[in-house]
């Protein structure tokens, strides 16, 4: 009974006509009517895929009408792509280089007055105060000019024997005639030779820091053009590495003789020498660069020829020089 019970409260959920006098078959007959008509009423329509031969239910027809509507989807999706919010952009990190400097070089930059122009002897003295690495640091130059490198005249490209040196050993090669090489090796030359020292860079041994050749045997060096360009190691008469003279060439080198040029924005880099020189030697190595600097002025050049002077030390703060020192 108590099936029956619970049978006719479902039947009188669904509301149907049924009593106790109906049986229990009768009862879940009913019942099972109702979920059977439910199941279908839920079903979704079965769509008439019924093709014809031609007209608008032909295969072709409704192949363009479901590509046509992929169409249409894709144009509303990249809409609603196009429409979303943009992302914002990486943020580059605002902090200073100073901040972002290690400890002790935002100590030393301390001592640095920020947008003072100093005088050179003052800026040479400060360099050497503000290095703080534990080697010797070289003690940098850099000078921009108000010139055009791409003009000839304005391309400046000299050399110069800095009093105090360099700081640096240097390995001279020499390469010529027999006299040549004796008197190359009586100036201090490290390596001097004719055709042996061909023989070496045919095996690739380069183990100098210049080289000095003589005209007459320049024309033997063309074809290693391209292995000591590069590396700029090519002897060229205007840094005075072609000469006659081999034994002058080898003492100028050994004595600290360097070549400085514009870059193609105008700016010339040097080492003008060693912290450990000490503040005199430094001043007198960069007064000599100023003055070659000056004397290499294009006559052609109208306004002003210098623009910015720095003084800095190898991982050490920049100084700034006031332009008219020069």
């Amino acid at each position: 009974m108590a099936k029956k019970a619970d049978l006719l409260a479902e039947a009188k959920k669904l509301k149907l006509e049924v009593t106790e006098k109906n049986t229990i078959a009768d009862i879940e007959a009913a019942i099972a009517g109702v979920a059977k008509v439910q199941e279908k009423a839920e079903e979704p329509a079965k769509e008439d895929k019924t093709v014809a031969k031609a007209g608008k239910r032909s295969a072709k027809a409704i192949a363009e009408a479901e590509e046509k509507a992929e169409k249409e989807e894709r144009k509303a999706n990249k809409s609603e792509e196009e429409a979303k919010p943009v992302k914002p952009a990486y943020v580059q990190n605002t902090r200073s280089k100073l901040e972002r400097s290690g400890k002790k070089y935002r100590e030393a930059a301390k001592l640095v007055e920020k947008d003072t122009e100093y005088s050179i002897k003052d800026a040479v003295d400060l360099a050497v105060k503000t290095s703080s690495t534990k080697f010797d640091s070289t003690v940098e130059l850099h000078i921009r000019l108000n010139v055009d490198p791409k003009q000839a005249d304005q391309n400046i490209r000299e050399n110069i024997v800095l009093p105090a040196g360099t700081g640096k050993s240097v390995k001279v090669a020499v390469f010529g005639e027999a006299d040549d090489v004796a008197a190359a090796k009586k100036a201090g030359a490290d390596i001097a030779g004719a055709d042996e020292f061909l023989q070496q860079l045919d095996k690739g041994v380069i183990d100098f820091d210049v080289l000095v050749a003589t005209p007459a045997v320049m024309a033997k060096l063309g074809k290693y053009a391209r292995v000591l360009g590069p590396k700029g190691l090519m002897p060229n008469p205007k840094s005075g590495t072609v000469t006659k003279d081999v034994a002058k060439a080898v003492e100028q080198a050994k004595a600290g003789k360097v070549e400085y040029r514009v870059d193609e924005t105008g700016i010339i880099h040097l080492g003008v020498g060693k912290v450990s020189f000490g503040a005199d030697k430094l001043f007198e190595n960069v007064q000599a660069v100023f003055a070659s600097v000056k004397g290499a002025k294009p006559s052609s050049l109208k306004g002003n020829y210098v623009n910015t002077i720095y003084v800095t030390t190898t991982m050490g703060p920049s100084i700034k020089v006031i332009a008219s020192e020069l």
